[in-house]
């Protein structure tokens, strides 16, 4: 498959183009383009798990969208079948897959931020693991910082 790249305004309009999660960028780009819908073959359906992705405790639901900008570039990733996926290769944990951007050593949890399905706003994914460990704290944990 073809990829390509795209500027953060334009990613905007096709999102907020897509009529719900199973619109796809391309499904509003045949919209755009007057081409008929593409398909589907009913004789071969892709088996699609609605799995989520777990890094470090922290569950990213199926079709959490990730985006990050580097040098001038926004990058997005998407979580499909337990995974990040970017650019079409399967990522386990956030700092491998900006790693595969940066060519340099990144803390992952720093350098993406997510926006998770049915929600608007994009959060920094480092905040989800504070989130988990305030979550996970003892009372007398908690205490301990008053």
């Amino acid at each position: 498959m073809q990829t390509i790249e795209i500027d953060f305004e334009i990613f905007k309009e096709i999102t907020a183009r897509r009529k719900s999660e199973d619109t796809t960028p391309n499904d509003v780009l045949r919209e755009v383009f007057n081409l008929e819908p593409r398909q589907k073959n009913s004789t071969t359906p892709k088996a699609q798990s609605e799995k989520p992705w777990v890094a470090k405790g922290v569950e990213f639901p199926h079709g959490t969208e990730f985006r990050s900008l580097y040098k001038g570039q926004m990058y997005y990733a998407r979580v499909d079948d337990g995974f990040l996926v970017l650019n079409g290769k399967n990522f386990s944990s956030p700092s491998p897959a900006a790693m595969s951007i940066t060519n340099n050593s990144v803390d992952g949890w720093k350098f993406w931020e997510c926006k998770l399905p049915g929600k608007e706003n994009w959060q920094i994914i480092k905040s989800l693991r504070k989130d988990i460990r305030a979550r996970s704290l003892t009372a007398e944990e908690m205490a301990e910082f008053d």
